[in-house]
């Protein structure tokens, strides 16, 4: 039980920071919108235009490190060997 909560947390781990790099490995807090330079095709001005995009960020990160740790420090709760009552 130990080795398996130490594998689901090295899981959560390698999943959460392969999935906060996947989705663009933003430096900053996460966003859900993203501006996207646009130009008008009737004037020529170039405006900026809001796009609906999940981009992980630190934060993201963050809370999968410490999920992964909760995990981990919880492994050694548990007691090596457990004695059986006759």
């Amino acid at each position: 039980m130990k080795k398996a909560l130490r594998w689901v947390a090295l899981a959560l781990l390698l999943g959460g920071g392969t999935y906060w790099a996947a989705l663009g490995a933003h430096r900053g807090w996460t966003q859900t919108s993203v501006a996207v330079k646009q130009i008008d095709d009737v004037t020529g001005l170039e405006g900026i235009v809001y796009r609906r995009q999940f981009v992980p960020g630190l934060d993201f990160l963050g809370a999968t490190v410490l999920l992964a740790g909760v995990v981990a420090a919880s492994s050694f709760l548990i007691p090596a060997k457990i004695a059986k009552s006759p």
